[in-house]
């Protein structure tokens, strides 16, 4: 397999899988810090949704970390296919956490004008930029590893 920008084992992979994690525990400390954030089911799919973003990132970025200590080089095609599997599922779930929980600030917050305290507004919002973010280091993770895993 030939060697990508971000591909496991690399600085650039260890970098975006550190991003991942920062990105989502930003998103899981700002709604956190919210008083209402469980009246809202998308705001509590959000918060798990990032929690398994950290965990599934925390625990890649550890094994590049050791790839890039011990100089080992991970590109093996059934890690790869683990980790085109664990990249789309993060993927997915953190779009689909990521955009309701957008829908649901847009709507409460913009459309019906529902926010009476401007600072937990400005912590939702930025909660889901966060979360926006968390997803698009992620899909560049899941796109980097998957023309990894196509180009044998």
């Amino acid at each position: 397999m030939k060697n990508f920008a971000g591909a496991p084992g690399t600085r650039t992979g260890l970098t975006l899988r550190v991003a991942q994690c920062l990105f989502a525990a930003s998103s899981i400390a700002l709604m956190a810090t919210t008083k209402t954030f469980f009246n809202f089911t998308a705001f509590c799919y959000l918060i798990a949704s990032m929690g398994l973003v950290i965990i599934w990132s925390f625990g890649l970025a550890i094994i590049d970390a050791y790839a890039l200590a011990t100089k080992k080089v991970l590109h093996s095609p059934i890690s790869v296919s683990l980790f085109v599997v664990g990249d789309w599922v993060t993927s997915t779930l953190s779009l689909a956490a990521a955009a309701s929980s957008g829908g649901i600030t847009v709507l409460y917050f913009g459309d019906l004008g529902g926010c009476s305290l401007r600072e937990e507004c400005t912590k939702y919002q930025l909660a889901v930029a966060f979360a926006f973010l968390s997803w698009l280091v992620n899909e560049i993770s899941f796109l980097i590893m998957f023309w990894l895993l196509a180009s044998g």
